[in-house]
This record gives C-alpha cells, structure tokens and sequence, in this order.
C-alpha cells in the first residue's frame, strides 16, 4: 500500500513538473514571440512616427466667400469628432459589445483571449478595441490563410500595447469610432451618422447608437439598408449586451427591443463633394499654392487627407443667380431652337449632309463608356452600332427635370447635341477674385466645362482688344474716323453684315455697330503682331494665329480667357489673373496660405481703359447691344457682343464699375445652330443671360451692386470726344441704321418670338407625349 502510494505520488510530481515546464516554456515561446515581432523579425512593424501620428485621411473642405460650405474634396468622406461629442451610449454600446474590460487592460485582455482559444474562436475572438484599431490603422484587410492570419494577430497585440502607451483610453476610443468605415462612402462615426440617420453623432438616440456599433461585427452582413431584419437583431444583441453590463435597465432594455429599426439614408458623397465645373480649376489653384508652401516651410500637405479648410471667391447666392439666369433664357431658346428644327433631317444639325452627321455620331459614339465596354469585348464597329440603335430606358436631360424614355443610345447622342449648353463668368475687377462660375447647364449630364475648357471662336468680342491696340500704338482716339468703303487685303474680303458701306465712321461708333470693314483698315495698319501681343498680356494664353480674320474673331479662345481680358479694363489698364483660392487652414484652424496679396501688371494705361469702356457704352446705348434697354438698366454699362459663323456661338461680355462678365452660349458641336442671325446672335443669345443675372444682383445683393455706380474718368479724357460722337453718330444716317425704325422693328420681333414660346409651351405636354424619340 505504501509503495503504490510512493508510486502515485512520484507521478503526480512529474505532472506537476511537466505542467510547470510547459507553462514556463509557452510564458517564454509567447514573450519570445512578442519581443522578436517588437523588433521586427516576423515582419516590419510600423515606424515610432506612424503610431505616434496614424493616417486618419480627412477630406478637405471648400466655403464660399462667406463661409457657407460649398463641398469636400477627398479620398475617405470622413469628418473628425472629439471624445466630447461621443453620445454616452455610443460608448456604453461599444464597451458592452467589444470589451468590457477595456479600462482595466493594456491592448491585449488575457480572459477574453483564453476564452477564444479555448472555444476555437465560437465565443468570440478575443480582440480588444486597442487591437481591432491597431488593424485599421495597420494591417487593414485580414489574410485568409490561417497561419498568415496569426501572423497579423502578433503584430496586432505589439501595435495594440504601443497605441494603450502612447494614448489614453478615450483617444483610442474616439479613434476607433473616426478611422471604421460604415460601407456607402461613410468613414468615420459622423459621416455614418449623417449617411444612416441625417444627424450629427452627437444627436444620435440609444437605438441608433445600438445599430452602428451592431455594424462594427461587420458593416455589410449587419446593414440597416439592406438587411434591416438582420441589423435590428444585431442592435437587440447590443442592447442585450448593455443590459448585461449594467449600461441598461430592464425597462429601458424592453422599451428599446419593441422599437423598429428607422434609417433616414442618404449618400453623403454628391451631396457634401465638390462635383462642380470650377472643381478641377480650384483644385489645381490649391495644389500650386501647397507646392508653394511645401517649398518655404517643408510642410507637405494633401488636399485629400490633411483636413484643410479652402475658402473661396465664390459666392452661393451668386452662384445662384447665375445658374437661374442662364436656365430662365436658354430653356427658352431651347424651345424655339426645337421648333425650327422639326422638319431637319440631319437635326439637330444644319447645311450638312447626312454623311457628315453620321461621322459626328460615330465619334461621339467612340467616346462612350458603353462603346469602350463592347469594343473590349472583341464587337465589331457594325455589331457596335446596331447595338446603339437598339432603343433603351434611358433618363435625359430635360430643361423641366430629368425624364427616363425609350430611346436608343445613338439617338440620345443626336438629343445630347441638340441641348443649348452656356458659359458664365462673373469676376471682381480689382481682385480678380471669381463670385460665379457656370461652366455648363447640368453638372450631372454635361461635365465639360465651358468656361475654361471650351475654345470657342470669339467673334466681335475680340474688337476691342483690336481698338485698344489702335489707340494705344496709333493715338486714335474715340472720334478719330476710318472709311467704312469696301475693303481687300490680299485674298481676305471682309463684309459688313448689314451689307452696308460707304463714308466714315468713327471709332467708337465702328465698334457700338462692330462694322466688320473699320476692324479690318485697323489690323492692315497695325499687323496682327500687336495686336496678339496685348492680347497674351490680357491673359489670353491660347494660340492666336498671326492672320488679319484675328481683327474679326476669328480665333478660338475660352470664356475664362476673354472675360479675364475685358476686365483690364474694367480695372483701368491693370491685368489680374481671374482666381477662385482666397485662403486656406490647416486642420487647426491656422492661416497657412493666403492669397489676398493679388499680383497686377498694368498692360494699358488709365486713359486707354477708360477710352475703351466709353467706346464700349456706346455698344450698349445705341450698338449691337441696346436691346439691354428693354431691360431697364440704368447707369453705367460698357460691353460687347460676339456672333460667330452661321450663329454657332453667341458671346455678350458685359461690365459695371465693381464686376466683369461674361457669357457664351452655343451648342456641344458647331453644326449645331440656328439658321438665322436673328436668333443666332449674341445679343439674342447671350445678352439676356447676362441682363437677368445683373437684375438679380441689382435686386438682392443688399446695394452691392447698383445703377448709381460710374466708371472712374481718367484725368487726360477729352469732354469733347463724347459730343464728336453724339454730332457724327446722327450725321451720317445714311451708313448708321435709323435707330427708331429699327426698335420697332425689334420690337415686333421680340413679340413674334414671345408668341412663338407660348405657343409651344401650351403644347408641350401633348408633344412630349406624342413624341418618339427614336425618330
């Protein structure tokens, strides 16, 4: 008996001595593994600087010049949140169901991780929230391989023990909660707030809280947008969880259960970025100015992920008014456009043939996204078209709202072209800061932008640059007269539209009629060479051919270009760069680029400025420009219209004292047009844009802009050269159109189109229900 007790007992110490030996040597193989994966031998680890200052990427944002927010620009929609604006329960919640003894460990939590191994992972998988944050910082996407796996798992407990040193508990917290991403473009708690619920996380009830921190398991399989069942028992769970923990009592707890899960949803990605047509143009203003700062301080920043806030020129309610302006007159132009083009073949193309429209489609068909799809898929260019002319469901533009019909992909390219699309550009003459830019009628169907990327021939517009030069080299001034006789230079034979000649004419007057034989005797004296090159000191940096038709607009030039140049002279002979950047912060709040120090080169003097804006309010008093009068404009206005071959572009540039601009209107393709110069030119075109979106300034820009206003007169301008205008403007009736005669001519007109545009506005219903847009 006592030697099978002796027996039992030397096997119970070897046990024991094998249990100890097992225990001391898994406590050093696991302090082993941790010290080999602290220095980096099982794989590189991230730098002291990275956990010290981990990429949480906040998108920038962009405010107008009063501090309204315009848009973000970013790579992760996400906004930053302190530990202070945390709802109590959203912490409760996530303490409940990711770590209750978060407070009390270090990064790794001992009990929950033996509870995990031993149970294979089936209640649980032990991660603490210091480690699920050390993987979205760190390791990111989990390896599907096992032992990859365990692997990620060591470097997650070593980065967890160094974020719980260099952070507190709520900094690891508020952490978390900003770098998870909740699916639908939503990173970070507040824009997940904002995207499920359209409140700010500071506003978001006990259920609410519940149902994200439910998402954090995971955000796809626990989605309140597409598995509302499953997202409701998951909140439950979490309620149950804060119950279990005391965060919750019953009642509260059974209150909670009975609640549907309620979303209020809604994508934040159009609504907070800045998809808009000066969006490439600002962004390229801010990364010069980053470049500029990087150079000087050695700060890099990124517009994508520092958190800046960009403050620009733009003003919303300009904005506004600009982009109401131009939709009020082109909606009705797009009317009448429609009309004298039911019976065209070829529409919405005109004098072409049929051969010729059909290249233009085939191109724009080239440029689609669904040709580059099919073409990848090895069709053939006629498998292709056939495909195109299969009629399908698509959504179109509309001047009343977006309209999904049957129609096939080649004929909405024909409709794509049809639409009259617009330019406008409003800038700040001293500063040159822009306070509006329409670069187009519909960001969501027509991305190009017309103010800075079309090149457009410019037509009249271009005069005064041409008159400025005549001045300035020549001396001329306002009653200096030239021959309006017929006129050859070499193969060029310029016409008058009106097809009138004979006598002279003074400058000013040339101009206000934009008599095509005046510019033409101007350029023979000067050459082009002058001309182009106070053109390029204006801004103009596009190629302008050294040809005399320069004289007549020949050339294609942007809106951005031209209207940067008419306001040299809005600004008295100055040139200022038209810019959107004012100035940008830093995530906290620091002044660390400022852009109101604005760089001018004078390029005309005071007087020839002024000489030019005298000359161009008698394009509007009594030129191609007077039917402004029928809007009631009263003080000081200069401008100038510009009409292009066949009517394809109409151009009105227009200036007061304190803003310059300007306004292009045409078609995607210059084929597209109307058929006469009535409707086609730019005062018809363009001019009312312009008119509308003043009268909306005049009216609600609290005296901002005003008729009282007056261009400042230059110390050498000559009284006398108003009164050689007024005596020689009435003098020669014979080469000037009688101004009375020709009003109610106009007005008659004008009564026509109106009738016209009711007439088919009264229709339209019945015609859009009758129409096949497959014909």
């Amino acid at each position: 008996m006592y030697k099978k007790s002796t027996k039992v007992n030397y096997y119970f110490r070897i046990l024991i001595f094998c249990f100890w030996f097992l225990f001391f040597i898994g406590i050093s193989a696991i302090f082993a593994i941790f010290y080999a994966a602290s220095k980096g031998y099982l794989g590189n680890l991230p730098s002291t600087n990275d956990i010290e200052n981990p990429t949480m990427e906040v998108g920038s944002e962009v405010y107008d010049s009063n501090g309204i927010l315009l848009g973000k620009f970013f790579s992760e929609n996400r906004t930053i949140i302190t530990y202070k604006q945390l709802p109590k329960n959203l912490v409760n919640a996530l303490l409940a169901k990711e770590d209750i003894r978060f407070q009390y460990h270090s990064g790794i939590d001992a009990k929950s991780l033996l509870r995990a191994i031993l149970s294979l992972g089936k209640r649980g998988g032990g991660s603490t929230i210091s480690q699920q944050l050390a993987k979205l910082l760190f390791t990111r996407q989990s390896a599907k391989n096992k032992l990859q796996r365990i692997h990620q798992k060591l470097l997650e407990w070593v980065m967890a023990i160094e974020l719980e040193k260099r952070y507190t508990k709520e900094e690891i917290i508020t952490m978390y909660y900003n770098k998870f991403d909740f699916l639908y473009n939503a990173k970070g708690i507040e824009t997940a707030a904002h995207t499920y619920f359209n409140k700010k996380v500071s506003e978001l009830n006990l259920g609410e809280s519940a149902t994200l921190v439910g998402m954090l398991e995971n955000p796809s399989l626990y989605n309140p947008k597409n598995y509302p069942k499953r997202a409701k028992k998951q909140r439950n769970l979490v309620l149950f969880q804060m119950k279990k923990y005391n965060f919750l009592n019953a009642y509260r707890y059974k209150k909670e259960l009975e609640k549907p899960v309620k979303i209020n949803f809604k994508i934040q990605k159009k609504d907070f970025e800045l998809l808009t047509y000066y969006g490439e143009f600002l962004k390229k203003e801010i990364q010069e100015a980053l470049n500029e700062h990087e150079n000087k301080t050695g700060q890099k920043l990124n517009l994508y992920s520092s958190g800046l806030k960009i403050y620009t020129s733009i003003d919303v309610k300009m904005q506004d008014y600009a982009e109401k302006s131009v939709k009020k007159h082109l909606s009705k132009l797009q009317i009448l456009f429609n009309h004298f083009q039911r019976r065209n073949k070829n529409f919405p193309f005109l004098n072409i043939s049929q051969k010729k429209t059909k290249r233009i489609l085939i191109s724009a068909m080239h440029r689609t996204s669904l040709y580059q799809d099919l073409k990848q898929k090895g069709l053939t260019e006629d498998k292709i078209i056939k495909i195109f002319k299969e009629p399908q469901l698509i959504k179109l533009f509309t001047w009343n709202g977006p309209k999904k019909v049957l129609i096939s992909p080649w004929n909405f390219l024909r409709y794509q072209k049809s639409i009259i699309q617009a330019g406008l550009l409003s800038i700040e003459p001293c500063t040159g800061f822009i306070k509006a830019w329409v670069g187009g009628i519909d960001f969501n169907y027509f991305q190009y932008d017309h103010v800075a990327q079309t090149q457009r021939q410019v037509g009249s517009i271009f005069k005064p640059i041409l008159y400025a030069t005549a001045i300035n080299k020549l001396h001329y001034n306002p009653c200096t007269k030239i021959s309006n006789e017929k006129f050859r230079l070499g193969k060029w034979n310029p016409r008058n539209s009106n097809g009138k000649y004979g006598g002279f004419l003074t400058l000013k007057d040339g101009l206000a009629l934009s008599v095509n034989t005046i510019s033409a005797r101007l350029i023979s004296q000067i050459t082009p060479g002058p001309v182009i090159d106070l053109a390029k000191k204006m801004g103009i940096e596009s190629i302008i051919p050294k040809h005399p038709s320069i004289a007549l607009g020949s050339a294609d030039l942007t809106l951005y270009e031209m209207t940067g140049a008419f306001n040299t002279f809005t600004n008295y002979g100055f040139y200022v760069r038209p810019s959107i950047l004012l100035k940008i912060k830093d995530e906290n709040g620091n002044l660390i680029i400022d852009n109101v120090d604005i760089s001018k080169r004078q390029v005309l003097s005071e007087e020839v400025a002024y000489i030019m804006l005298k000359i161009m309010q008698g394009v509007v008093q009594y030129g191609t420009a007077k039917r402004l009068k029928k809007y009631n404009f009263i003080g000081e206005v200069a401008g100038k219209t510009g009409t292009t071959n066949e009517n394809s572009d109409g151009w009105f540039i227009g200036m007061v004292p304190n803003l310059t601009t300007g306004v292009w209107v045409g078609w995607e393709d210059r084929f597209s047009h109307f058929d006469n110069i009535k409707l086609g030119q730019g005062a018809n075109m363009a001019l009312p844009i312009w008119a509308y979106y003043m009268k909306s300034l005049y009216k609600h820009m609290n005296k901002i802009y005003h008729d009282k206003l007056f261009f400042h007169k230059s110390k050498n301008y000559q009284n006398y050269w108003d009164q050689c205008e007024k005596q020689h403007f009435f003098k020669e009736k014979n080469v000037i159109v009688n101004d009375e005669k020709e009003e109610k001519e106009e007005e008659k007109e004008d009564k026509k189109e109106k009738e016209t545009v009711e007439d088919i506005n009264n229709n339209l219903n019945n015609y859009n229900k009758n129409t096949d847009y497959n014909k």
